[in-house]
């Protein structure tokens, strides 16, 4: 109840178009990269690609007025798009095309994940969907529970991890064939996103700042002390060992994921999503995009988004 009334009272009282300005070219909703390519996918019907690193960009539009919500590409070639209504998207040319994939669910759709050539699709009312066959058919599995699902992650094709509101955990160790709940602790509210650095040692992060820790494969958890109160909406770890947390607008980062310190974001960006890309890590806001590099703990905004209507690089 606390999740939704935050949400309507953001509505209520945020214009997205007067925050928007010139530094996105629509409110981006998630992020996806595969080498040498990087995907930003709208809220509704377009796509932006860029195969350098954010230096230029090309617009593709997708064929299906829904709301977008998660994004992810197995290669340069084969992605997926899934969204409210129980839809999927499929693509086998790298965006140029997109295919309905018929889904046993009507149920919004909010977070997808791949290992290989094995998927797990996660959503409201506790739906998980996993397909066997790099996302040509998908089969539904058994959660154990009605709460909406923000997140899910799998370390390799047996250990998985899912999140939602309510403080809802979900693990299994079998591909998802049997789904077990697991207890957090009673100050918890929603989860956004879990992150296992291997089967032992994973994170979760949500509303209010929250920041739980796991040693023993997400069967026990505890929270970490967090210098933000912020929700917190997504955590992904860089290819040089280092943890990164999103909030509206800053970011956590950790050298040794038992310690966390704040870096603030200009400007009204609204980060929702960070990217591990190559040796580097991106922030995704609804309102732009920043990028970092190295081991410097600066990000710095890309200015090469195309504007609303235009492809390219710099206006």
């Amino acid at each position: 109840m606390t999740r939704l009334l935050f949400l309507l009272l953001l509505c209520a009282t945020f214009d997205p178009a007067s925050a928007m300005g010139e530094t996105a070219p629509c409110p981006i909703r998630r992020a996806a990269a595969a080498s040498p390519y990087v995907w930003l996918l709208c809220d509704r019907k377009d796509l932006f690609v860029s195969a350098d690193e954010g230096l230029t960009w090309q617009t593709r539009h997708v064929p299906f007025d829904v709301k977008f919500r998660a994004i992810t590409f197995l290669d340069s070639r084969r992605g997926f798009i899934a969204g409210d209504g129980g839809t999927l998207l499929a693509t086998e040319d790298g965006a140029e095309t997109w295919r309905q994939v018929p889904l046993p669910t009507r149920e919004n759709l909010t977070a997808i994940h791949f290992v290989g050539d094995l998927g797990w699709l996660a959503g409201w009312s506790g739906v998980i969907l996993h397909s066997a066959d790099g996302g040509k058919t998908w089969e539904q599995q058994q959660s154990g529970t009605r709460q909406g699902l923000d997140g899910i992650f799998f370390v390799d094709t047996d250990h998985g991890w899912a999140v939602g509101w309510n403080a809802a955990m979900l693990r299994t160790s079998d591909g998802g064939r049997t789904w077990e709940k697991v207890s957090v602790p009673k100050s918890v509210f929603s989860l956004d996103s879990v992150y296992f650095r291997d089967v032992k040692s994973g994170w979760a992060v949500g509303f209010g700042g929250q920041i739980l820790r796991s040693r023993d494969g997400g069967l026990t958890w505890q929270e970490q002390a967090s210098p933000l109160r912020d929700w917190l909406k997504s955590i992904v770890f860089d290819n040089s060992g280092r943890g990164w947390i999103a909030s509206d607008n800053a970011l956590l980062v950790s050298e040794d994921g038992e310690t966390w310190t704040p870096i603030p974001v200009a400007g009204p960006v609204f980060v929702g999503q960070v990217l591990a890309v190559k040796d580097s890590v991106w922030a995704i806001g609804q309102f732009g995009v920043l990028k970092q590099a190295g081991r410097d703990h600066n990000f710095t905004a890309l200015a090469t988004l195309p504007v609303a209507g235009r492809e390219g690089g710099p206006s």
